[in-house]
């Protein structure tokens, strides 16, 4: 069994260098562009030698970019990384991050990967896009008939995927960060869903041909570690055809207000529960192993604590002066 794995990330891009932006508290960031100009040949005309550099230069670094658009939002670009075997997958999508902020500095611009840099505007998603193939390359999602074509390793695979998410959430969101880009109507899920071409869930199903059939993980932001985040897709997936998991009703509408008589399962709200959720999950620990899973998610509880210790910027603006 073969896995393909494609990253895309979106990520913010401001006219800024690592002494303006410190010497601004990383406070009010001039953003590459101003308005929301989503798929905007305007935006991208206007940083011409910037796109072009970047592109170049990842193809010569051993990242094939598919595509590079601006997204929704100030300064906001989307990057989609050619798909390849898993492992060689998670490799492009980390030389790609390192490969744009080298780039970028060249042009006195500063990206970032944080999840939801901006309190008003949607975060940034590391989406991947996600398939299985046998040892002869016969795709193993598609069978023709099924209802949407998916075959029941399709199923199971995609029923693990749901089943794991809520124990394994900081594989995919590992930051504090991470769980502000996890808002209602700001295209991140917030339940543990899927549905066929909808991009409120948190697994979308695409259509189309045997070798096109696919899952997008979008639980991920850009902040999510592409080794970890592919692992923990992979493995929950093996887990459900490993125990044959039934695979729930699809979303066919808004999953952010989808009513149903049975409520969605919601997903963690920040990374203390997430963390702890994942320390006392038998499955994450039949997935990965004990010492893993008490490693990685004491790591996380760490992170939390250190967290609680700071004085934030919202903190001094609420009460500084008039408590």
């Amino acid at each position: 069994m073969n896995a393909f794995v494609g990253c895309e990330y979106e990520f913010f891009n401001y006219r800024e260098t690592p002494q303006s932006i410190k010497d601004k508290g990383y406070v009010n960031p001039e953003p590459l562009t101003p308005g929301m100009f989503g798929y905007s040949l305007l935006r991208t005309g206007r940083n011409r030698e910037y796109v072009q550099t970047m592109m170049s230069q990842l193809h010569a670094f051993g990242v094939p970019v598919e595509g590079f658009h601006t997204e929704t939002g100030p300064g906001v670009m989307e990057a989609a990384i050619q798909y390849s075997e898993a492992l060689e997958a998670a490799d492009r999508a980390i030389l790609f991050k390192m490969g744009a902020k080298d780039i970028a500095r060249d042009f006195s611009i500063i990206p970032t990967f944080m999840a939801k840099p901006s309190a008003s505007l949607p975060g940034c998603g590391g989406h991947m896009h996600m398939s299985l193939s046998d040892d002869s390359g016969k795709p193993l999602f598609y069978e023709q008939g099924k209802q949407d074509n998916m075959s029941d390793t399709f199923r199971h695979f995609l029923a693990g995927q749901m089943h794991c998410l809520p124990m394994i959430m900081p594989m995919y969101a590992p930051t504090i960060n991470s769980y502000k880009r996890f808002v209602e109507g700001f295209w991140a899920p917030t339940t543990a869903t899927w549905g066929v071409e909808n991009r409120t869930v948190s697994f979308r199903v695409i259509g189309g041909s045997p070798k096109s059939l696919r899952v997008e993980v979008r639980i991920p932001g850009a902040d999510c570690n592409p080794y970890l985040g592919i692992a923990a897709s992979l493995a929950s997936g093996l887990y459900g055809i490993k125990h044959k998991l039934e695979l729930p009703s699809p979303v066919g509408g808004n999953a952010y207000g989808d009513k149903k008589e049975k409520p969605l399962e919601k997903l963690p709200k920040n990374l203390f529960e997430a963390a702890t959720r994942m320390s006392e999950s038998k499955e994450a620990k039949e997935i990965f192993g004990s010492e893993f899973v008490d490693h990685f998610s004491e790591s996380r509880i760490w992170e939390w604590r250190k967290y609680q210790s700071a004085v934030t910027n919202w903190e001094l603006e609420r009460y500084f002066e008039i408590i």
